[in-house]
């Protein structure tokens, strides 16, 4: 099969990812063999290939929003059916076992696996993985609609809830079941960086119910911000024109931590929404008084997939995507470093 193939870690623009006919996967225990139609490019896609998150395997294929068709099932594999369209994730397989993982923080296991990153993702023709922790791609998307949702639209969707900007009695409720109600009104949540986390973020947070201001640095994305349904835009480290109850940081610029905590009203919590950051400048002890507090998202669990794929079918998110061949691969991430996307990258595989 034809695959990316991170030769060594650098600077993308120095053409890192090649393309290499590889053997393809055998699904093992409870696996399944994917045939790729998509996948999405994250940012932290970016971080695996230029070497900001130590190397794990030598020779990683990268890519974790796949979206495709089985082909195959591996012994004791029979949840899903061949032909059925699923999508694959960041977090790939848990031990189960840990006390993490018995305390439904799943995303915090010490035994985790990454797709793309400590075992080969999508960036390829055909990929594994385990069935439960795959999930189903609900009709109404596309597939090249549908990869941004896969960690964009996941981790976009963790992040809301940590910021505290979640339906009310989402612990006991599932998506559409008595007393999964709205946000509460009235909630201002700011978005720093709008990129493929952020447009989905501000579509499920509008739909619940909040305002939401975003502060990013290109013009283009703060159109789209607007278009769909922003109160404010402005540039990267402007205060928003109304005190915030919430704020997600998307970009991976520690310097925007204290423009985000200045923005806060009084008990508000800032997210930090990647998994790779440069360094936070000091600050005063003032930005934090008041019980501000500052929040990083770790991964994913499984029932957040599910729970954000239910959401985003029932708004439904759209996502804007610019596609890029799977040969372009070190083209479209040299274009995301450089904020050259508007919504979300996504490779076009088969």
């Amino acid at each position: 099969m034809k695959a990316c193939v991170l030769r060594q870690t650098g600077p993308v623009e120095t053409q890192v990812l090649e393309v290499r006919d590889v053997p393809i996967p055998q699904p093992g225990e409870g696996e399944v063999l994917i045939r790729v139609s998509t996948c999405g490019i994250c940012r932290t896609d970016l971080h695996v290939v230029e070497g900001e998150l130590p190397p794990k395997k030598p020779n990683i294929i990268p890519g974790h929003q796949i979206v495709g068709v089985i082909e195959r099932l591996g012994p004791n594999a029979g949840k899903y059916k061949v032909g059925a369209r699923v999508g694959v994730a960041w977090l790939h397989r848990t031990d189960g076992k840990c006390a993490y993982c018995r305390s439904g923080r799943e995303n915090l296991c010490d035994s985790s696996e990454f797709t793309g990153y400590t075992v080969n993702g999508g960036y390829a023709e055909f990929t594994v993985a385990p069935e439960e922790f795959i999930y189903p791609i609900p009709p109404g998307f596309p597939d090249l609609q549908a990869a941004p949702l896969l960690c964009a639209g996941i981790i976009g969707f963790r992040s809301l809830r940590l910021a505290g900007l979640q339906p009310q009695h989402a612990k006991t409720a599932r998506v559409g079941d008595p007393g999964w109600a709205t946000a509460t009104p009235g909630f201002n949540l700011g978005i720093y960086g709008f990129g493929a986390a952020g447009h989905v973020c501000l579509q499920v947070a509008r739909h619940w119910g909040a305002k939401v201001f975003v502060a990013t640095r290109e013009a283009k994305h703060q159109q789209l911000a607007r278009e769909l349904g922003a109160a404010w835009t402005g540039g990267a480290k402007d205060p928003p024109s109304e005190k915030l109850d919430a704020a997600i940081i998307f970009a991976p610029a520690g310097e925007l931590v204290s423009p985000a905590l200045a923005a806060l009203k009084k008990g508000g919590t800032v997210v930090l929404g990647g998994i790779h950051m440069s360094d936070i400048p000091s600050f005063a002890y003032p930005l934090i008084y008041h019980e501000r507090s500052i929040r990083s998202v770790a991964n994913n669990t499984r029932q957040d997939g599910h729970d954000f794929m239910r959401v985003a079918a029932e708004i439904p998110v759209r996502t804007e995507v610019q596609v890029f061949p799977l040969e372009q691969a070190n083209q479209a991430l040299a274009a995301l470093k450089h904020d050259g996307i508007r919504g979300a990258a996504v490779l076009k595989v088969s």
